[in-house]
């Protein structure tokens, strides 16, 4: 068995047709729909089936490209071993949500266009959820998610997660609202708000079952009026008297909102690499991994 096929047939799983395959590795779609015919002869099975005007996987097709994972990383692994000057080669394909990949992303990207061309990124934005259901699919190589303390999330078995790094959040308010703020401590600082309405994430529960664990122990029920996955959005909603939210202490926001601490219980979020167990040992993939955990 080729393992050029291989290669054929997994970055089919990954990038969903034959023309983005054949100009990820620089050849003909019709050279592409050659290599995995052949590849299906040799293994007495169909591969492929149709899908509308296009051609998807079957299940064998599907299990095969989850051998060619293991297969390729191995071959990928003694080349390097053999030739350590090596450069890993391929697309890695990251989902996660917009803090992740302007923090910790964007500067792997700009690292690898200057000192490892053959790694590119194919990069989307998504939510926890919806970034752990599309490698759960694998539609993607690597997951960028993120819970927080008072709020942990539990992933599958499969999934390899790390922590990426964690960050404070504190309660965004007006500037002006400040006034309203008497003590100290996050229990304080909900209660001094707890009139107001309050702005959640409009596709992740996480940063609302923080907010209303909080403001449990507080005493009251916020009442939710906005939903936003924007922080840029959340902290526009705040200046224009929608409410108040959750809001990073270490970036900057508007100069008219306010992000007050919240300590005692502390409020941290902490933002994860998530892998399908096994994958991580893909060359371009591991250098991937290694560049995000660098910083």
């Amino acid at each position: 068995m080729d393992t050029r096929r291989l290669q054929f047939l997994l970055e089919l799983s990954r990038l969903g047709s034959m023309r983005a395959v054949a100009d990820v590795l620089g050849t003909t779609t019709s050279s592409v729909s050659q290599q995995i015919a052949v590849l299906a002869r040799e293994t007495g099975a169909p591969l492929l089936e149709p899908d509308g005007r296009r051609v998807r996987l079957t299940p064998a097709g599907r299990r095969l490209a989850e051998h060619a994972v293991t297969i390729l990383a191995a071959v990928e692994a003694a080349r390097v071993d053999l030739d350590p000057e090596a450069e890993p080669a391929g697309t890695v394909r990251v989902a996660g949500f917009g803090l992740a990949v302007r923090r910790s992303l964007l500067p792997v990207a700009d690292r690898l266009t200057r000192r490892h061309p053959e790694v590119q990124l194919m990069v989307s934005e998504h939510e926890p959820g919806e970034a752990l259901s599309r490698l759960m699919a694998d539609d993607i190589d690597l997951a960028l998610t993120y819970d927080y303390d008072l709020a942990p999330a539990t992933t599958e078995r499969s999934v390899a997660a790390a922590v990426l790094w964690t960050t404070p959040w504190g309660l965004g308010v007006r500037a002006e609202d400040t006034r309203h703020l008497h003590g100290n401590g996050t229990l304080a600082v909900f209660r001094a708000f707890r009139e107001h309405d309050w702005i959640g994430n409009s596709r992740n529960s996480a940063d609302e079952e923080v907010v209303r664990t909080l403001a449990s122990m507080a005493g009251f029920a916020p009442r939710f009026t906005h939903r936003a996955d924007s922080l840029e959005l959340v902290a526009d909603l705040i200046a224009a008297g929608g409410g108040v939210g959750l809001l990073p202490l270490d970036q900057t926001t508007r100069p008219d909102v306010t992000v007050l601490p919240l300590t005692g219980p502390d409020v941290r979020m902490r933002a994860y690499t998530c892998t399908r167990r096994g994958r991580a040992a893909w060359p371009p993939l591991a250098l991937v991994l290694d560049l995000l955990r660098r910083g």
